[in-house]
């Protein structure tokens, strides 16, 4: 391979990751409804510099049975409500439980990656296609908020600060 073909290769490979790296994203892409799913959140960067040390996720409704995993060097606390309606958990009936996660109190320095996960349920109510979770990564200094859902007729990539997505199949 020579010089100018290896440069342009490595640009190209540059662009991506920093694309591919440029928002918080979800690990696995797709989930089956009425099932359990481990959700792992993949923060690439800081802001503009500063060290992530607060991550925010909101829990939309239909994910029931939401367990946050305790993470070394971090707090993690739970914010829970009311549901808008009853859901079936395995033959019984919740109406309350996590509406948010917030792990605090460590620091991801903009040049490190890292991840935070919890296990949840989706419940069969939820419609096929793609499910968000808005976060809020807040810095040392500022703040970023990948809250954006797209609207009918949009994607992700129309949106500069867009919420993580699974995407939800029905069961078979």
């Amino acid at each position: 391979m020579n010089k100018l073909s290896f440069a342009g290769a490595a640009g190209v490979l540059l662009l991506s990751v920093s694309a591919a790296a440029a928002h918080v994203t979800l690990a696995t892409p797709e989930a089956t409804l009425g099932g359990s799913y481990k959700a792992v959140l993949q923060v690439g960067h800081g802001c503009a510099g500063s060290p992530t040390v607060k991550v925010r996720v909101q829990i939309p409704e239909g994910v029931v049975n939401v367990k946050p995993q305790p993470k070394p060097g971090w707090t993690v606390e739970t914010v829970k409500g009311a549901y808008a309606k009853s859901y079936d958990l395995w033959g019984a009936k919740v109406s309350e439980g996590v509406k948010e996660i917030v792990w605090s109190g460590g620091s991801l320095p903009d040049d490190f990656y890292d991840e935070f996960a919890f296990r949840t349920y989706l419940t069969a109510d939820l419609p096929a296609g793609p499910l968000y979770f808005p976060v809020v990564q807040e810095c040392e200094k500022g703040s970023e908020r990948w809250i954006e859902i797209p609207a009918p007729g949009k994607s992700d990539d129309d949106y500069e600060s867009p919420a993580p997505a699974v995407i939800l199949k029905p069961k078979g």
